[in-house]
């Protein structure tokens, strides 16, 4: 159950992610949802790290954290996806 929890977490902060981010990517779904579960990790270790893992009630910092971070790995991970669809036109 806990992977199905990820993909979820990590589906949603993808989207999110790409609605944030000005502009059109182009990593399809299945890629942003990667992005989004590699987000909410880093998200929570940071949470971990700042002592603001696990509050009472609703955990508002660390899913800031998690989409803070999950923007971040959304935009790189958009550039070098680009980059490298480019590079496999430029071959053929």
């Amino acid at each position: 159950m806990g992977w199905l929890w990820a993909i979820i977490v990590g589906f949603v902060l993808g989207l999110l992610a790409k609605a944030i981010i000005p502009g059109k990517q182009h990593s399809p779904l299945w890629l942003t949802t990667i992005f989004g579960i590699l987000g909410a990790i880093v998200g929570n270790s940071i949470a971990r790290a700042f002592g603001v893992e696990s509050t009472r009630g609703i955990d508002w910092s660390r899913h800031a954290f998690q989409i803070v971070a999950a923007v971040i790995i959304v935009y790189v991970g958009d550039m070098l996806y680009m980059a490298t669809l480019g590079k496999r036109k430029q071959r053929t």
